[in-house]
């Protein structure tokens, strides 16, 4: 039996979920450890991200990623990436604003 999108966008939550808890597992550190999302651009920690090819995507975009892929949205990553362009765009200039606040103070 086919599963429903909502059955697999569960079942995606959950595998993502214990990515992140396998990792922390693994290495405790990671939860510190941090680098900028490809997808989303936002500054997120290494702890259940994936690299897909040349691009490394935090936990939440692989789960927007592995979701797609399953409900065969789409079939590559970078079909996300170029969707996510605006909010990447949004997230350096809150950088920008955040890192002139502080010079200015």
């Amino acid at each position: 039996m086919e599963k429903t999108p909502e059955e697999i966008v569960e079942e995606m939550q959950a595998v993502a979920k214990q990515m992140v808890l396998d990792d922390l597992e693994e290495n405790p550190d990671l939860e510190y450890e941090f680098f900028d999302c490809a997808c989303c651009g936002k500054s997120k920690s290494y702890a259940g991200s994936i690299k897909y090819g040349e691009h490394r995507l935090c936990n939440d975009c692989v789960l927007l990623a592995e979701t797609g892929f399953a409900l065969k949205k789409f079939d590559n990553v970078q079909k996300l990436i170029d969707a996510m362009e605006d909010n990447r765009l949004e997230e350096i200039c809150n950088f920008i604003r955040t890192e002139q606040a502080k010079k200015d103070n």
